[in-house]
């Protein structure tokens, strides 16, 4: 799989500029600018209109307590898609079109998905898991644990870390008590 990545990042852009000064050649400069500049115009407003579209889908299926007909890489096929069409070239904003058209992302989702369940059956698939921040519960009332973690606590600023005993100077107050 990374191999055919590798050598799709190396030949589409060949292809790309390979068609463009052929393409430019037949057309002229001035006329062949305005195609690229025209299309990434184009396929920015139909990216947003059909990324708007499946959100909008998926926000009404959530909202009537049922399962979105579109998927999440469904979304994902439009919004790469919607990046296809926005990058210069005549390969690139074809394949971006192709995937704005719903039979084809559901072609391609079917294909995709069955790859990997595939991978997952034979233990190829590897999953990593980046976290960011601190995790709290709902009522706000401090740190908890992902599940099958031990429990967080609050990142330590650095002022706090001036006594290596692990002292802490905090007086305790309530209410009632006036403050002053």
């Amino acid at each position: 799989m990374l191999r055919f990545l590798i050598a799709a990042l190396i030949l589409v852009p060949v292809l790309e500029l390979y068609l463009l000064v052929v393409i430019g050649r037949h057309i002229g400069l001035v006329p062949m600018l305005f195609l690229l500049v025209s299309s990434a115009l184009v396929g920015g407003v139909v990216a947003r209109w059909k990324a708007r579209q499946v959100f909008d889908g998926w926000r009404e299926a959530v909202a009537r307590g049922r399962m979105p007909e579109e998927g999440l890489l469904s979304g994902a096929l439009v919004l790469l898609g919607g990046a296809l069409l926005i990058a210069p070239g005549i390969l690139t904003d074809l394949a971006g079109v192709l995937l704005m058209l719903p039979p084809v992302r559901r072609f391609v989702s079917k294909h995709a998905r069955r790859s990997l369940e595939r991978r997952m059956r034979d233990g190829s698939l590897r999953v990593t898991q980046v976290r960011v921040g601190v995790p709290t519960d709902f009522e706000g009332d401090g740190p908890t644990s992902f599940p099958g973690e031990r429990p967080t606590s609050f990142p330590r600023s650095e002022s706090s870390h001036r006594g290596a005993s692990g002292e802490v100077d905090a007086e305790f107050t309530t209410d009632d008590e006036p403050r002053g």
